[in-house]
Formats: structure tokens, C-alpha cells, sequence
């Protein structure tokens, strides 16, 4: 028997020593990445959670008033005010660029003033979006819905409105927040108000008996108290260096605001609206009641997974920009990774949850058998939409991250409204499907695009990327300083904003 020669066991051991050394790093960077993504996602998420679920209990008390109130408030939620929401999600998220520039060059006095820039943009954009409140009811007809819910919805509507101004100053303030990785603070006061949102309704709608009037003026109330808390903690002397006070610069270089507003809101709306529009072709079947209460329960608790999804998008785009502009191309790759393996576990969790509670999860939002009935029966649909959603945020996040607004956006169009939509009406009124016929077509819209976007990461040069991402911090990172030289901090260049 051949004997093997004593170096090729020790070479043997090294190999396996060498392993062993090699798990245990990527053990360790793994476990050190996801805690870093962890850090920043956890209050994102319970913020977003909290703040969705504001109008997720309204509907769960008026869901036990008839089914015509839910369909009503629901429509009003996902059409007039998901419409409204991404438009001023996304204006208010032109100062993730901009506070963190300021932040990065060491110019925090200008945080207070692009703070206010943004909020008299947001403030003037809502008033342009009024009407869409005021004028709830003939749109809905003129779109087809039911008359019986478009006179109830348009009632709601009206009275609602404090909520758009509300929109107008808290995404600002949220954004102003997190450059300073202020976050926990934000994060208790949207749940403090969440609790204090269910003892309202409870009070308002149950006990006192006020119906829609009751969860409307429940809403109203604790949004105007999460925008006035935060305002509150910006102005008390919290942030000695960012805020200094009320200045007449925030009414200058508004324009240039307005246009980074308007690219930062395109790819959001996108995705938000892609509901809204299935929401009312459901509207447009036969009979729409029932099936809009289905469809309308359904996607309120996947818009509520997709809250915590969200946290892991701001997690994602924080770490993919601050390792790209660091220039380390292979650090942004591996926290996509982790932040994909990580999400997507989350996703399946969920997506289990869901089937396995689809005879019980419907009785949050209504008493009535045939709602029950029609909102078990789609259950499968809304698991397969959830585990899609669970990774798809994480993708629009390192497209964020990695400065892809525009491509991401063209992609969302060809895959959702020239693919998924098209597909769901022809499917849902021509092969005569109906609701599981329009949810197909979404299904299909949002896998397309979510391997789109899977192959677009997978071949991306993260080398490039980082060399572009060190092009934008030495145009965009520098600010102006008060004597008209320009002032790029201590470190020279100014990097992408570090949260940690």
C-alpha cells in the first residue's frame, strides 16, 4: 500500500487549517454586516410600520361598520391618498442627497435651511394636491368605481385633508432626522402616537359611535401629533449647529430644489401607483363591492410587510453609498448580499404566516362571510406578493445607493405598466378571470422586474460605480460658504453621510 508522503499531509492540514480561518472571516464579516445593517434598519422599520399603521387601524375599526365604509375608506387610502403619499414621500426625500452633503462637508448650519427649502416646497405641492381631496367623488366615478362607495369616499376624503398638510411637514423632518442618525427619537414618538391612534379610534368610531367622521378626526389628530412632536424636538434646542433658527435663504434656490425633488419622487410614485391602478380595475369589474373589500384587506397587510421591507431599502442604500463613496466597491457587493439573503428570510417568514392564518387574518378588517370568504380565496396570490416584496425594496434600495433613480424607473414602467397591467386587464375582463386575473398580471409584472433588477446588480462593475460615486461627492459634496469661498470641511472632499 503506498504510503503518502509526510509533506502532503501538512499540506493537507494547511489547506483544511486554511478553510477553517477562511469560514470563520466570512462568518465574522458576515455576522459584522448584517449587525451594521441591522442598526440602521431596526428603527426605520418600526418608524414606517408605525406611521402605516395609523391607516391601518382606521380601516380595522371602520371595516366593522358595513362593508360599503371599508370600501370606501379603503379606495380613499390606496387611491387618493397612496397617490398623494408617494408624491410627497418622494419630494421630501430630495434632502437624503442634500443633508447628507451637508453633513459630509462638515456644513451643518446648512441642514436647517435646506429642512425649510424642502417643506415650502412640500407645503406649496400640497396645496396643488388638494383638489384630489376636494374633488375625491366625481374622480372616482369618472373612473368607473361604484357610485354608492364614491359618494362615501368623497365625504372622507374632505375630511381628511389636515393629514395632506401633515404629509407636507413630516417627511422633511423625517429626512432631517436621519442625516443625524436621530432616528430612535423619531421612532418613539410615531409609536407612542400609534397607541395613543388605537385608544382614539376605539374612543371615536366604537364607543361614541361617529363612524368615518370618527377615524377621520382619529387620523387627523395623530398625524398633526407625530409632525408636531418631531417639529418640536428640531426646534428645542436639540440641534444647536443644524438649527439655528428661521432664515429667508430657505425661500432661495428653490427651483434647483424643486427638480431634485421631482427626479427623487419618479421612482417612488412608479411603484406606489402600480397598486393604486389595481385597486381600481378591481373597481371596474362586475359587482365591485365585495371584491374591492377583498382585494382593498389584502393589500393593506402587504403594504404593511412592505413597511418593515422599507426599513431594509434605507439600510441598504445607506450602506451601498457610504461603501461606494469610501471606495471600497467590494464591501457595497457583499452588504447586497447580506442585505438580500436577510430580507428575503423575512419574506418567507411572513409568506408562511400568511397562508398558514388565511381563514383568520380577514376578521381584522370585517364581520361579513362574503368578504371573509373572497379575502381567504386570494391568500396565495397575496403570500406570492409578499415574497416578491420582500426583496424588491432591498433592489430599489441599492439602486439609490448606487445613484440608478432613472434606469430603475424606466424598468418599473416597461415592467409594470407595459407588461404586468396590460397582462392583469386582459387576463381579469377578456379571458374573464376576474380578481385573480388582475392580480396575475401584477404577480407577473413585479417578478419581471424583480429579475431585471436582479440581473442588473449581478452584472453591475461595482469598480465603476465606486469611480462614479467619487465623480458625484467631488460635484455635489462641496457647499458654498458664507463669504462666497467654497468650504469642503476638514477631510478635504466630502463623503457620503456615515449612520451608524
Amino acid at each position: 500500500m503506498a504510503v503518502e508522503p509526510v509533506g502532503a499531509l501538512e499540506m493537507e492540514r494547511k489547506f483544511q487549517a486554511d478553510d477553517c480561518d477562511d469560514a470563520k472571516k466570512m462568518s465574522k464579516k458576515s455576522f459584522n454586516e448584517s449587525k451594521k445593517l441591522w442598526e440602521i434598519a431596526a428603527p426605520a422599520i418600526i418608524t414606517a410600520v408605525s406611521q402605516f399603521s395609523i391607516g391601518f387601524v382606521s380601516v380595522a375599526f371602520v371595516g366593522h361598520l358595513g362593508s360599503l365604509e371599508l370600501a370606501a375608506i379603503s379606495v380613499v387610502q390606496n387611491v387618493i391618498e397612496g397617490f398623494v403619499y408617494g408624491v410627497m414621500l418622494g419630494m421630501g426625500s430630495a434632502l437624503e442627497t442634500l443633508c447628507g452633503q451637508a453633513v459630509g462637508a462638515e456644513r451643518f448650519d446648512m441642514l436647517g435651511i435646506y429642512l425649510q427649502r424642502s417643506c415650502v416646497i412640500t407645503l406649496v405641492t400640497s396645496l396643488f394636491l388638494t383638489p384630489f381631496y376636494v374633488f375625491t367623488s366625481p374622480i372616482l366615478k369618472l373612473l368607473h368605481q361604484d357610485k354608492r362607495i364614491a359618494e362615501i369616499a368623497g365625504k372622507y376624503a374632505i375630511w381628511v385633508i389636515p393629514q395632506l398638510y401633515a404629509y407636507a411637514l413630516n417627511f422633511p423632518v423625517q429626512k432631517f432626522l436621519q442625516a443625524q442618525s436621530k432616528i430612535w427619537v423619531m421612532t418613539i414618538i410615531n409609536v407612542v402616537v400609534l397607541v395613543f391612534h388605537i385608544v382614539l379610534n376605539w374612543v371615536l368610531v366604537t364607543k361614541l359611535g361617529h363612524g368615518l367622521l370618527g377615524a377621520a378626526m382619529a387620523g387627523n389628530i395623530s398625524w398633526w401629533l407625530v409632525v408636531l412632536a418631531q417639529n418640536i424636538y428640531v426646534i428645542s434646542g436639540f440641534f444647536p449647529e443644524s438649527w439655528t433658527g428661521f432664515s429667508i435663504l430657505a425661500f432661495k434656490s428653490l427651483w434647483n430644489f424643486v427638480k431634485l425633488s421631482l427626479a427623487s419622487a419618479v421612482m417612488l410614485c412608479l411603484e406606489l401607483w402600480y397598486f393604486t391602478v389595481v385597486i381600481l380595475m378591481v373597481g371596474w369589474l362586475k359587482n365591485p363591492e365585495i371584491k374591492v373589500d377583498a382585494v382593498s384587506t389584502s393589500l393593506d397587510l402587504q403594504l404593511w410587510v412592505l413597511m418593515i421591507t422599507l426599513g431594509f431599502n434605507a439600510a441598504i442604500s445607506v450602506r451601498v453609498s457610504n461603501e461606494l463613496g469610501a471606495g471600497r466597491p467590494k464591501a457595497a457587493k457583499f452588504s447586497v448580499v447580506i442585505a438580500v439573503i436577510t430580507s428575503t428570510i423575512v419574506g418567507v417568514v411572513f409568506t408562511v404566516a400568511v397562508i398558514a392564518t388565511k381563514n383568520y387574518y380577514p376578521r381584522m378588517f370585517s364581520d361579513k362571510p362574503e368578504v371573509l370568504h373572497e379575502t381567504s380565496k386570494l391568500s396565495y396570490f397575496l403570500a406570492a406578493t409578499i415574497f416578491l416584496m420582500s426583496i424588491q425594496p432591498i433592489l430599489h434600495g441599492v439602486a439609490v445607493g448606487a445613484g440608478w433613480q432613472y434606469s430603475v424607473a424606466i424598468i418599473n414602467v416597461v415592467c409594470y405598466y407595459i407588461i404586468g397591467l396590460p397582462l392583469g386587464a386582459c387576463l381579469g375582463y377578456i379571458a374573464n378571470i376576474g380578481v385573480n386575473g388582475i392580480w396575475t398580471g401584477m404577480l407577473v409584472g413585479t417578478l419581471l422586474q424583480t429579475i431585471v433588477l436582479m440581473y442588473k446588480m449581478w452584472k453591475a462593475n461595482w469598480r465603476k460605480e465606486a469611480i462614479y460615486a467619487e465623480e458625484r461627492i467631488r460635484t455635489y459634496g462641496d457647499q458654498p460658504s458664507q463669504d462666497g469661498i467654497e468650504q469642503t470641511g476638514s477631510r478635504g472632499t466630502s463623503p457620503l453621510p456615515v449612520v451608524t
